[in-house]
């Protein structure tokens, strides 16, 4: 999985579990959070944070926050949707021939659905 459109920026607050501000290139930027956990241990003021410009169309910020770098240099990323992401695409080179993300099964949903081919010799 690659991002593309990644900037460095610096956290400055969060003002709700979907919204922080940062500091990009000398201007206040309001950002989107992928993840709606409160992350206090990571997103502390003046903390280097990296955003990606997805450039949808209509949307309410231009930039995503998608990792943080802990003070012990540490980069983590918090984008809650990237492993669904690495997984998929790591199942796409497992020649499955279907493969359905978040399949709903009954009252349920899992991750993913998978589906191959028998093949009889």
């Amino acid at each position: 999985m690659k991002y593309e459109n990644i900037k460095r920026a610096v956290f400055l607050k969060r003002t709700n579990r979907f919204i922080a501000e940062v500091d990009l290139d000398g201007l206040k930027e309001t950002v989107h959070v992928k993840n709606t956990g409160r992350c206090k241990e990571l997103l502390i003021p003046g903390c280097e944070v990296w955003l990606t410009a997805p450039g949808t169309e209509n949307r309410k910020t231009k930039y995503d926050l998608v990792a943080v770098r802990k003070g012990n240099g540490m980069l983590f990323n918090i984008d809650s949707q990237a492993p669904n992401k690495v997984v998929k695409e790591w199942l796409e080179g497992q020649n499955y021939d279907k493969i359905v993300p978040e399949y709903t099964y009954g009252n349920s949903r899992i991750d993913f659905y998978l589906e191959w081919e028998t093949i009889n010799i």
